[in-house]
């Protein structure tokens, strides 16, 4: 299948290349399932300004996934080209929200101040393990995680870890900048909330968990040349949701019993406002300016429109990442040439991996 899929996105062109390594903190590494073809030609260095590019995925392509993928999360295939009632004020709550200097940040359930803080220190190269330690050890739920993965990396060996320092030493500075995000994210989701959090969220937070993975390994394989740095890949591929799942309290508070949300005009709408509060959460909690400005980008192309390297794998893994997802709920059949037609060589890989991902993934 992966070969077939590789030979369709790159055309007879493709040459082999090493496989990437999985840097999933909790998931096993992604099996060799296929030859990634040749690296893409090298983009502009990530300081330089972007410039414009065909977008990696068509807009027939986008039209036709997203609203598959729309109509799965809001159980509703009739779409609509009004606004209702319900609609007007959810959008009318969510521009109170940006227009607002709390930007969104505040109604993120969990996402403590030492966070930011843990990884800031995480991005420079001389961190210091026993200052990290003692930062993670004044958050019980970041201390459990982090003893739990390096117990995990000494499986079998008959020895257990019960400090965090050596636990920090032991995961790692590229492990531990992966744990720490995704801890740190995770509890965003209260599942006891609404009828719009309850069904939709967990559905989100697994694609933004698998497209991050997916993300981070594809960069890595690039190498320098590539010119996004890793963990910004996997930044922004996990925030990209946070302001969509932020917007599913505002739903649950706004609509009444009996009212619907789902009409095409309030969707498109919604993607363009809520990947407009990632972006500004991302400021706020002074993430790397490159995420910020990739994930304004997923709200604002239009054909022509100057994208970042960063901001076009960003839209390829989150196209990938629906697609990979509606055809586990068999809503989309993998064989269908047009998903993956025209695609550039690295999106084989990118595949390959969220099918892995998903499938090392614990059950629900």
């Amino acid at each position: 299948m992966f070969r077939w899929l590789q030979r369709l996105i790159s055309g007879p062109a493709a040459v082999q290349t090493q496989p990437g390594t999985a840097f999933a903190a909790d998931a096993a590494p992604v099996p060799e399932v296929l030859d990634p073809p040749a690296a893409a030609p090298e983009p502009a260095p990530a300081t330089a300004a972007p410039s414009p590019s065909p977008s990696v995925v068509s807009f027939e392509q986008l039209e036709r996934i997203n609203g598959t993928w729309n109509a799965w999360l809001f159980d509703r295939a009739d779409g609509g080209l009004e606004l209702s009632d319900a609609e007007t004020r959810v959008l009318d709550a969510l521009a109170a929200i940006m227009a607002s200097q709390q930007s969104g940040a505040a109604l993120v359930r969990r996402m403590p101040g030492l966070i930011p803080q843990l990884l800031q220190s995480l991005r420079s190269e001389t961190f210091s393990g026993a200052a990290l330690s003692r930062t993670i050890a004044t958050d019980p739920v970041l201390v459990a995680a982090v003893v739990r993965l390096a117990n995990n990396c000494y499986q079998g060996t008959g020895n257990s870890i019960t400090s965090v320092e050596h636990a920090v030493i032991l995961i790692g500075q590229e492990g531990l900048r992966q744990l720490i995000t995704t801890v740190a994210f995770r509890p965003i989701i209260d599942i006891n909330s609404g009828f719009y959090t309850r069904r939709l969220a967990p559905h989100l937070w697994a694609h933004s968990e698998r497209c991050a993975m997916a993300a981070r390994q594809v960069v890595a394989t690039l190498g320098p040349d590539g010119g996004i740095v890793p963990f910004d890949a996997f930044l922004a591929a996990l925030l990209q949701n946070v302001g969509l799942i932020v917007s599913l309290r505002v739903m649950d508070q706004a609509v009444r019993e009996g009212e619907r949300l789902g009409s095409d005009v309030f969707l498109a709408q919604l993607a363009r406002d809520t990947r407009r509060l990632c972006a500004s959460i991302a400021r706020e909690w002074n993430f790397p300016d490159t995420v910020a400005q990739a994930l304004l980008e997923q709200g604002t192309l239009r054909r022509g429109t100057a994208v970042s390297p960063l901001g076009r794998l960003l839209k390829l893994t989150d196209y990938l990442g629906k697609v990979r997802m509606l055809v586990e709920q068999g809503l989309l059949d993998e064989a269908d040439g047009g998903v993956f037609a025209g695609l550039p060589p690295e999106a084989a890989q990118c595949y390959a991996a969220l099918v892995a991902n998903g499938d090392a993934a614990p059950a629900a």
